[in-house]
């Protein structure tokens, strides 16, 4: 070897070297904030009635107990598995029991969680657990949702060990995925903006963590593109469609009032929700007072449009067609009309439906197979539901009915094939 080749060799070592030193440098120095473990409380913190008030009304503006409760658990004693492309992880004790769940935890260290994604110990956490979003919490708000949760009853629960693949359960490997995709912050009110939409941005991007949900996510698991331009949902199979397009679910063009109606009953005059967002509606939006209900929509309504990108939809062949048309009038044009016009307040029209039209057919397909369902609110006790038909028909009769109803009527979208529907219709139910 001459000696140019070896220098040029000892070169490339030494820059790779120092690439790594650098890299492994930079990953170390975002994650050092607050690595230290923190001491256990010493005693009972001082609150408020109206402290702990507030705090169990951002615990449902957050939707805490979803996550954090197991079916037929205590609420809020953790235990829940939460499936993800990387394995289940499961939801922590959050009642104020001594040995398992946040007794020993100070205000300093429930605001770390929220603030910096550390346990008390300062192992960092899992983003499942939505600290992304709920760095923008505030302090305040989050001492007295420290405050409510150490006035729950106590409930003896250990918590389970996550079950993800290597190297994703590692410390080091979620420390590089915080050094690419996480920065703490803390949400401050945007100059030139009314009070009313800088209530509204904190509480979506905050502890409402509508991105967790309506944002595309890359194969890391973080979220990618723009703020909430819609995504589909690992493993559930549903997509949660844009809040800026018009064509999805942006409301920029609805009246105020409506959204509100919507966040609170699930029902509004253009359209209704289903799936993961009438769990939402249920647990948390309705919930919420007026003024913050106004003030999300005030939010949402400013959400500029992404841009229009030109797409031409395939045609189906008439044979296609007419086999979907067949299907159609079997098991659905009793409900939903000959020609789609539905029931107004009852069965929804499929002509012009925007969750019908949308470039993504995910929905259609969940909703034909394992039907749909609006939640039961208190404006909306006894709300109608669509059967499910995967018992009923085959991944190809699926494809069929869903392309002629995207066809049919003015709807203009795109084809459904057998095989999407067999990638789709077996996501999960949660």
């Amino acid at each position: 070897m001459s000696s140019k080749a070896r220098h040029r060799r000892l070169f490339m070592a030494l820059l790779l070297i120092a690439l790594v030193g650098i890299a492994t440098a930079t990953v170390w120095s975002l994650n050092r904030l607050d690595e230290s473990p923190l001491p256990a409380q010493d005693g009972p913190s001082p609150t408020t009635e109206a402290q702990i008030a507030r705090g169990a009304y951002l615990a449902r503006a957050g939707n805490c107990a979803t996550c954090h409760t197991e079916r037929g658990g205590a609420p809020y004693a953790g235990g829940r598995a939460l499936a993800t492309p990387f394995g289940t992880v499961y939801s922590s004790n959050l009642t104020p029991d001594e040995a398992t769940g946040l007794g020993r935890w100070s205000a300093e260290a429930f605001w770390r969680a929220l603030h910096n994604g550390r346990s008390r110990d300062g192992r960092l956490l899992y983003p499942v657990f939505p600290y992304p979003n709920y760095t923008q919490v505030t302090r305040a708000d989050s001492d007295a949702l420290y405050a409510y949760l150490r006035s729950l009853p106590p409930a003896k629960a250990p918590n389970r060990a996550h079950e993800l693949s290597f190297p994703i359960s590692t410390q080091p490997a979620l420390a590089v995925w915080r050094a690419l995709y996480f920065r703490p912050g803390v949400h401050r009110d945007e100059p030139g903006r009314t009070a009313e939409w800088n209530r509204g941005a904190y509480l979506v991007r905050g502890l409402g963590h509508c991105a967790a949900c309506h944002e595309a996510r890359n194969l890391l698991g973080a979220s990618q593109g723009l703020e909430l331009a819609g995504g589909l949902m690992p493993l559930q199979n549903w997509y949660a469609p844009s809040l800026r397009d018009p064509r999805e679910a942006g409301v920029a063009d609805w009246p105020g009032q409506d959204i509100v109606t919507l966040l609170r009953t699930g029902l509004a005059p253009r359209g209704g929700v289903l799936g993961p967002m009438a769990d939402v509606v249920y647990r948390s939006t309705q919930h919420l007072s007026e003024p913050d209900l106004h003030a999300m929509a005030v939010f949402l309504k400013s959400l500029p449009p992404p841009p229009v990108m030109p797409s031409e939809p395939t045609h189906p062949t008439d044979v296609r067609l007419a086999q979907g048309a067949a299907l159609y009038d079997r098991h659905c044009a009793t409900c939903h009309g000959e020609q789609g016009e539905g029931v107004p307040g009852i069965y929804p029209a499929l002509a012009g439906n925007r969750a019908v039209r949308m470039a993504e057919p995910a929905n259609v397909i969940r909703v034909i197979a394992k039907g749909g369902f609006l939640p039961a609110t208190q404006g909306n006790p006894r709300p109608f539901g669509m059967p499910p038909f995967a018992h009923q028909l085959s991944d190809d009769d699926i494809a069929a009915v869903a392309t002629y109803v995207r066809h049919s009527w003015g709807n203009r979208a795109g084809l459904v094939e057998p095989q999407t529907v067999g990638r789709l219709r077996a996501g999960g139910d949660d």
